[in-house]
């Protein structure tokens, strides 16, 4: 009775045993089953991620050129301006008193200088008559030049009181957006004052990143012979996630190397239009692109490339790099080493190694040993050990 108690579970255990999956129990009879995949080629949008930061073309600091005192502030902070629009303006009545009294100058400058002539003329007429002597003619010609460099002096300072009464409005030298205000209006402002405010081009943006040495090497080498940066296309991902909707260009490669960091600094343009409705009767634009903002940077081939890509779990590694398990025409599997290039989800770019038109082990490949005969079957199928129902 005991012998029979002890046999029931050991039957059990049988027949879970012989009801196993064959991934996980090979057949004793046969060479193991393994899923495969033709190695083909594919067109591959080549891309390679950095880390960057946007910038603003332009930067404009607005400072007042005269000391006076802040009259009127015309502008919303944070609005877009334009070029030649009026911002500020400082108290005028000062300067205009000083071109009126640099007028009132020249004037009396003109009526010397008359003068000076007519004195001139006359010293002239009594040498020829000879009631005159040359001294004096001498001595009217010194007072004529003399009353014109006067004259000159005074349409100078003329024309620097006219420069200041100019200075009393500040205007927009670009287009761009406008930050806060640094002082409130009746503050006295002047040159050595800090700046009014900032204003900040909106679109287009650069886009700045740091490439190192050897990445930027073999970016050089790959695009090459298909135009270089010309045939490069940017994009960035925002720091919500998402994809920018704009496509951007490079315009400048650093001729230098950064030794503290062995990089190069890249530079691309990229636009950065105003998003949703039309600007208000404020002046308020959103945009997607501000000024100092980080962004991961993809620098993408502007055309797709036939590469050879091939599924992730295909790939092993060991002390020797990376490799894959190729069968031949007999179903032996061969070690074929590989280099990898960037992953695209569960597949991984093949930069050398393979050709195409190859079988790889993809499924089952811890049972596979080199120049040993498998059982190939398509991957992703259900496979089965020989011998097995």
């Amino acid at each position: 009775m005991r012998l029979a108690r002890l046999a029931a579970p050991s039957a059990a255990l049988l027949l879970l045993l012989s009801g196993a999956p064959a991934l996980a129990q090979p057949g004793p009879g046969g060479p193991p089953a393994v899923g495969v995949v033709t190695v083909e080629r594919r067109p591959v949008t080549e891309s390679t991620e950095f880390v960057g930061r946007v910038e603003a073309p332009e930067r404009v600091e607005l400072r007042a050129r005269v000391t006076g005192f802040l009259q009127e502030r015309l502008f919303r902070e944070g609005q877009e301006v334009k070029a030649g629009e009026v911002l500020f303006r400082l108290e005028r009545a000062p300067f205009e008193a000083e071109v009126a009294r640099a007028q009132a100058t020249v004037a009396s400058a003109e009526a010397e200088l008359q003068n000076a002539n007519i004195a001139l003329a006359r010293a002239r007429e009594l040498v020829r008559t000879s009631a005159g002597t040359q001294v004096r003619v001498d001595d009217a010609t010194a007072a004529q030049r003399s009353a014109q460099a006067s004259l000159l002096g005074a349409q100078a300072q003329l024309r620097v009181a006219q420069i200041n009464l100019g200075y009393t409005e500040i205007a927009a030298p670009i287009d761009g957006k406008i930050g806060r205000s640094t002082f409130s209006v009746g503050s006295v402002v002047g040159p050595s004052s800090d700046p009014l405010a900032t204003i900040v081009s909106q679109d287009p943006m650069r886009i700045a990143f740091p490439v190192n040495l050897r990445t930027g090497t073999e970016l050089r080498d790959r695009y090459a012979s298909r135009g270089g940066a010309d045939a490069t296309r940017v994009r960035i991902r925002l720091v919500t996630g998402a994809i920018y909707g704009q496509v951007g260009r490079i315009d400048f490669i650093d001729p230098q190397v950064d030794r503290n960091t062995d990089t190069v600094l890249v530079r691309a343009v990229m636009p950065n239009p105003a998003r949703g409705a039309s600007p208000g009767p404020e002046g308020g634009v959103d945009r997607e692109l501000i000024d100092g903002m980080f962004v991961n940077v993809f620098v993408e081939g502007a055309e797709p490339v036939p590469t050879v890509v091939i599924p992730r779990s295909a790939v092993l590694q060991d002390q020797q790099g990376n490799y894959v398990f190729a069968l031949d025409a007999e179903n032996k599997a061969a070690r074929r080493p590989v280099t990898l290039g960037r992953s695209i989800a569960d597949q991984v770019v093949i930069e050398r190694g393979l050709e195409g038109g190859e079988r790889v082990v993809v499924e089952g490949v811890q049972r596979v040993r080199p120049g040993q005969p498998v059982q190939p079957g398509p991957a992703n199928a259900p496979l089965r050990s020989p011998g097995r129902g």
